[in-house]
């Protein structure tokens, strides 16, 4: 996790809750009043973001001391002491609910991403996420699908090439697609072809893709794509995959399985922040 970025997000995300001042803590507390508080897991998951926990209190005063007892991609039960902090009780309480949003949703995906792998078993195949992800906190997330023991797909439009079904329409087809990639870009940037059929996927194997995805289709229908392509040539197949099916997915030998679900529907762990 970049920590540049780290703080610069910590900073506007304080900012748009904190504003001008946080009025409760100010009246009710004297600028040198001091507590301890312990950040606790009230469901059981796997932890992810416990670094935004000093990061974020530095930020508003560095007087606080804070000791981490879980490492990121640690499983957490229920009841565990994650982390504890002390100092200032008006820093402690101010920036308590961002740490905890953040480290929540953070710590959601992380839980969902293992249980994924989970199920996959000793499969090669790999799980990662896609761009379905909250707008300012991309970075964040796929970090915590990394700390579940997923990957990560592209992190935007600018670090790889996905041809999708778009593209391919108005290129007129896969190898005019690849082609016209392949004439305007360096051998650093790997392509990616979207496919939905046996003769999409021969065409794209034949166009040199470097990644064919298997989109929306069944688990017989991808084992049956996979024998279609080259080794060199990653695959990954998407769409329609839930923990419910992600094991048969597995089974067909595909590289990897991206899952959207990850990002966009992944229920936060409980956690909870309580001064001592």
């Amino acid at each position: 996790m970049n920590e540049v970025k780290l703080e610069q997000l910590l900073r506007q995300f304080f900012l748009e809750d904190i504003g001008d001042g946080d009025i409760t803590c100010e009246t009710v507390f004297p600028a040198d009043e001091r507590a301890a508080g312990v950040f606790a897991a009230k469901a059981d998951g796997v932890i992810a973001g416990i670094g935004i926990i000093a990061a974020g209190y530095r930020l508003l005063d560095p007087r606080v001391e804070v000791s981490i007892m879980k490492r990121d991609g640690e499983r957490v039960a229920a009841g565990e002491a994650i982390a504890a902090a002390s100092g200032p009780v008006r820093a402690l309480l101010s920036g308590e609910r961002v740490i905890l949003n953040l480290l929540q949703r953070l710590s959601g995906i992380a839980t969902v991403t293992r249980q994924a792998v989970d199920l996959l078993g000793d499969s090669h195949t790999r799980i990662c996420d896609t761009r379905k992800t909250t707008p300012g906190l991309r970075m964040l997330e796929k970090y915590a699908v990394t700390c579940g023991g997923g990957y990560n797909h592209r992190f935007g439009l600018y670090d790889g090439v996905m041809i999708k079904d778009n593209h391919i329409a108005f290129c007129g087809s896969i190898a005019d697609a690849v082609k016209a990639v392949r004439e305007r870009l360096g051998h650093m940037v790997k392509i990616e072809v979207e496919t939905e059929t046996e003769a999409e996927v021969l065409e794209a194997v034949e166009a040199g893709a470097d990644v064919i995805m298997f989109d929306n289709r069944t688990p017989d229908e991808v084992r049956s794509f996979v024998r279609l392509v080259p080794k060199p040539i990653i695959t990954e197949a998407s769409g329609g995959i839930t923990l419910a099916n992600v094991a048969a997915y597995g089974a067909t030998g595909v590289d990897y399985i991206s899952l959207g679900f990850l990002t966009h529907s992944a229920r936060a762990l409980d956690i909870s922040f309580d001064l001592q």
